[in-house]
């Protein structure tokens, strides 16, 4: 009995992979044939997830055939053009350094056409293998559905960390934000904020799972914006009361900003927190550890002149407020912050830079530029510029932006590629996109990878935060919820000389929840 179905399952098989034939006497076509995404002369990681893609045009049959000098063709067949993972991954590692070629045959009115070859370079180094990010409603106010996400760059495996929807219910509303990771999570160092709803910052060491309250009587707010030491136990923060507003006469929407912010250094060994910035004439924000851990960078600006911290006054005048970027030296033996420097100062250009990040080599600074303020991914003039930061050359990379915004960025671990955020489709949806980085210069951005290429007209979420990691999240989605459920565990601050924080207890109340 069993020769037969052998003798079956052979025979298929062969004739599987027989009816795999290019079509013969295509005729050649000159034009090329639109697909999406838009996955053409771009350079690709050797171990990035396939890159299906939908052919928009339609005929009677289509026949997609992926190749490269060495190993066999894949084929797809069918107006989405899919293929097996393991096929893929294969022909990408045996390639590496190679092009990737993809040809493309439509048959209309019994005619085999074939289109001009679409070629990629194949990049030698590999992508981190996992990404992190918050999926969110792009409304403004609303956030009942929140989630923070992992998902594996070498397939299209993702996995919730943590939804807001386990613990928030009715009128018991819960955000969740801010997720950052200690050295790309290689030691599954990490943490994150919960707001309103059982609120206070979740934090990872070493498996063991944490809650704490950084508001204390002499901080604005809880901790904000974090970015965690590279060596020492130390996480820097902003903290920030941050409000909103929407134009009625422009089409940018919305804006977001703050009236107040400076900047904490929170001791994990301690459980203390002391100031590292805070003038009261100054808006410092976004802090991000240098990979040598010996510079704190961060954005801030100056109070225009004659403006108050009321809400009407600060909002009539939201385009005056210029970011440039600092940096203070840090000393990790004794955590003493010494001086400090302006890397970039955007106001004299008449500009705004915000969300500073050095590169892992610690030559390049990626930082985005806007007309104003610092909630770039609401801002359309928002793009992404390199600093050189052994000779301090700045250049916008044009070869990345586009019209619409382009904000929250990270490097990947060997300083190879860069993820970011962008609303170039629509102008309302975030969007993550990767590119190839060398030697200052950017590939041609693509869109993160999905199974089916009709995933992005039907998703209805913002991306947002995009982080690498070397490794996923081990912890559970449940033993985080048991955390959050806990009371936290109040922090020291150690310096009670420093005055008292006077809070605006309606924007304490709605602080940092916005997209």
């Amino acid at each position: 009995m069993k020769h037969p179905v052998f003798f079956f399952l052979t025979f298929s098989l062969l004739f599987l992979s027989c009816s795999e034939k290019i079509p013969e006497n295509a005729r050649e076509q000159s034009a090329s044939v639109s697909i999406s995404p838009d996955y053409d002369q771009i350079t690709i990681p050797r171990n990035i997830a396939p890159l299906n893609f939908l052919i928009n045009e339609k005929a009677q049959k289509y026949k997609v055939v992926i190749y490269s000098s060495k190993g066999s063709k894949i084929f797809s067949n069918g107006q989405k053009a899919c293929f097996p993972v393991k096929k893929w991954k294969k022909l990408l590692m045996e390639n590496q350094g190679d092009t990737l070629k993809i040809d493309i045959y439509l048959q209309k009115d019994e005619q085999w056409m074939k289109y001009p070859t679409i070629k990629n370079y194949i990049a030698p180094e590999t992508i981190d293998d996992f990404i992190s990010y918050r999926l969110i409603e792009p409304s403004y106010v609303t956030y009942e559905r929140l989630s923070i996400n992992q998902r594996n760059l070498t397939n299209f495996d993702e996995k919730v960390i943590y939804s807001n929807g386990k613990l928030a219910a009715g009128d018991k509303e819960q955000c969740i934000n801010c997720h950052n990771y200690r050295n790309y999570n290689q030691t599954g160092d990490w943490q994150f904020h919960v707001r309103h709803h059982l609120g206070g910052t979740i934090i990872v060491r070493d498996q063991t799972i944490k809650k704490v309250n950084l508001k204390t009587d002499y901080t604005i707010s809880a901790g904000v914006y974090p970015s965690w030491h590279p060596t020492e136990n130390v996480i820097a923060y902003s903290t920030n009361q941050t409000g909103q507003k929407f134009h009625t006469r422009d089409n940018q929407k919305i804006e977001v900003m703050d009236s107040e912010s400076a900047l904490i250094l929170y001791d994990l060994n301690k459980n203390e927190i002391r100031m590292i910035a805070n003038d009261s004439t100054q808006l410092e924000t976004f802090p991000s550890w240098s990979p040598d851990g010996k510079f704190l960078y961060y954005a801030s600006a100056t109070y225009p002149e004659g403006v108050s911290k009321l809400s009407e006054d600060l909002y009539s005048h939201y385009n005056q407020f210029l970011y440039n970027i600092y940096r203070k030296s840090f000393d990790p033996g004794t955590h003493e912050f010494l001086s400090m420097d302006t890397v970039f100062n955007a106001s004299e250009l008449d500009k705004s830079a915000t969300f500073p990040r050095v590169s892992p080599d610690g030559q390049y600074l990626l930082f985005t530029l806007a007309d104003y303020g610092n909630f770039h991914i609401w801002h359309q003039s928002s793009d992404l510029y390199l600093m050189n930061l052994q000779n301090g050359n700045v250049r916008e990379l044009s070869e990345l932006n586009s019209p619409a915004a382009e904000s929250y960025h990270s490097w990947s671990s060997n300083g190879k590629w860069i993820i970011f955020s962008s609303r170039r489709d629509d102008g309302s949806y975030t969007k993550l996109y990767i590119a190839y980085i060398k030697d200052g210069k950017a590939g041609k951005p693509f869109i993160l990878p999905q199974s089916d290429p009709d995933f992005y007209s039907v998703f209805f979420k913002s991306y947002n935060i995009p982080e690498f990691m070397v490794k996923p999240v081990r912890v559970s989605s449940a033993q985080i919820a048991r955390a959050v459920k806990k009371n936290p565990v109040p922090v020291r601050f150690n310096d009670e000389k420093v005055k008292k924080a006077t809070i605006n207890q309606a924007q304490e109340d709605g602080d940092n929840i916005y997209e």
